[in-house]
């Protein structure tokens, strides 16, 4: 028998540094409330300053990179950006480390 035949492919280098860029990515506890705040609905950067109880530069900075790693989304809104997660993917990955965790919707 082929054992190589009933193996999985391996995953390869380049996706496997994506996959670690956005585990590094949510490895912060400011970026993870941010993206909880967002599981409710889109927000501005004052919005989201105010909730987390930040300056709304250091929620600007941590959202740059949650823009970069494609995990949210910013539309313009007259004067300012609404920031929102950035698809069905993110949701999901979002409330099973939640459930996982015992902090989410889905815990059982």
């Amino acid at each position: 028998m082929d054992s190589q035949a009933t193996q999985p492919p391996l995953l390869g280098e380049t996706e496997a540094t994506a996959v670690a860029e956005v585990m590094q990515g949510l490895a912060s506890p400011v970026r993870i409330r941010i993206l909880a705040r967002l599981l409710h609905g889109p927000c501005s950067v004052g919005e989201l300053a105010e909730a987390l109880g930040l300056g709304q530069p250091t929620v600007s900075n941590h959202l740059r990179l949650l823009r970069h790693l494609d995990l949210v989304i910013g539309r313009r809104d007259g004067r300012s950006v609404v920031y929102e997660l950035h698809d069905a993917h993110v949701t999901a990955l979002l409330r099973q480390v939640l459930a996982h965790v015992g902090h989410g919707p889905d815990q059982t």
